[in-house]
């Protein structure tokens, strides 16, 4: 048992599940990972593996067919998984993200219809934001939906949706300015809808095209599209909630839950570094001993098993505070914030570490080094998470003089 990034207080059930999770990882991912990125080839058999143990059931309640555990499990799961391979906690990311905002704000009807699917995962769940115009600015989303009939007519583009081709359910945050009148806030004039869909690339299904893949740096076997609106009608009762103008609360939700996912796939990142980092210096001999001998190595490994500490402290307080039922966006905004940094520099020094072999795509530190900068930016970047905790701080400190 590795000696870092221990969680204590966890009960017998978390803890089994965690040795399971662990190792499936070690048995079915870890050996192929590398191989399958470097091919940008979809980790079906793995996908499939996950949905046996139950993985996308997760945290949607017994009621529903789920396992109806916490949020702290699931990023504990996420953080094994992203120790593994990252791109793999980026397929069940999203998927969670739609079902918490689902368990969270949907109707019965809702609930009925989709969580139980999404449990056994049969269907699959993605969110899409972002338009090409924008990035984190989402009061400038232009993508926009029509009252006609029983129906909404959805036009527009959108940008970075993780699963875009894979997913068969697609949360879409677009503008409705029925029933919100003209000046009212971007913010409360935004509805989120949920968009059923052939899985594939393509016309999936009238009005609605996803164009293919986006290829990327990293972050490859999970397929990142585009997703294109036009004419796309959807049913009235597919309004997520019920009721328009919710969108940005409810995306706002989901969210906090993607920013601790993404500090947990940041500490399973670091985690993975480290382990390969301090493996390897005890491999390699210069000036006659182990570089691991070197004062300058052993800093290096002091420093980045601190960053690992840190990093799963914070995230693990994080999602603690969200299964409390507190507001968490500061420490969600925190965790995320230092989590990917700290996965930068850590996976950095582990490639310094390997010296020249690092560069070699026969060590998979190279991998690493390419996935860590997706975490620098996913779910907000670090001047996002620095506005949201900088405004937080003068919430919770605000002078009264």
């Amino acid at each position: 048992m590795a000696r870092l990034a221990q969680t204590h207080g966890l009960t017998d059930v978390q803890q089994e599940i965690l040795s399971t999770v662990r190792d499936f990882v070690d048995k079915e991912i870890i050996p192929v990972a590398t191989e399958l990125e470097h091919r940008d080839e979809y980790p079906q058999q793995i996908v499939d593996g996950l949905k046996e143990l139950g993985v996308f059931g997760l945290m949607i309640p017994e009621e529903y067919g789920g396992l109806g555990e916490s949020l702290l499990t699931y990023a504990l799961c996420v953080e094994e998984i992203a120790r593994g391979w990252m791109s793999v906690s980026g397929i069940i990311n999203t998927h969670f993200i739609v079902a918490y905002m689902l368990k969270q704000h949907g109707t019965q009807e809702q609930k009925d219809y989709f969580l139980p699917r999404m449990a056994a995962g049969e269907t699959r769940g993605a969110f899409s934001m972002s338009e090409p115009g924008l990035g984190s600015d989402v009061s400038a989303i232009t993508s926009k939906a029509v009252k006609d009939g029983d129906e909404y007519v959805l036009n527009g583009q959108k940008m970075w949706l993780t699963n875009g081709g894979t997913s068969t359910l697609v949360a879409v945050l677009v503008r409705s300015d029925e029933g919100h009148p003209e000046g009212t806030a971007p913010h409360k004039s935004m509805t989120t809808f949920l968009v059923e869909k052939e899985p594939g690339f393509g016309e999936v299904r009238p009005g609605l095209t996803i164009p293919g893949k986006i290829e990327k740096m990293g972050y490859k076997g999970v397929d990142t599209t585009e997703l294109i609106m036009d004419g796309l009608r959807i049913p009235a009762n597919r309004v997520l909630g019920g009721v328009t103008g919710r969108g940005f609360y409810q995306m706002m939700d989901g969210v906090e839950v993607g920013r601790v996912n993404v500090a947990a796939r940041g500490c399973g990142v670091a985690q993975r570094a480290f382990e390969l980092g301090v493996q390897y210096a005890q491999q390699r001999h210069t000036f006659g001993k182990q570089i691991a001998q070197h004062q300058a190595i052993q800093f290096k490994l002091a420093e980045m098993a601190t960053k690992v500490e840190a990093a799963h402290a914070m995230m693990v307080n994080a999602a603690r505070k969200k299964d409390s039922g507190e507001r968490n966006d500061l420490e969600a905004g925190m965790a995320k914030y230092l989590a990917s940094e700290y996965c930068k520099e850590v996976v950095e020094d582990a490639f310094r570490i390997h010296g020249g072999y690092g560069f070699s795509k026969e060590y998979e530190i190279e991998r690493l080094y390419r996935e860590a900068p997706m975490l620098l930016i996913g779910e907000g970047t670090a001047e996002i998470q620095k506005m949201i905790i900088g405004r937080r701080l003068l919430e919770e400190y605000r002078f009264q003089g």
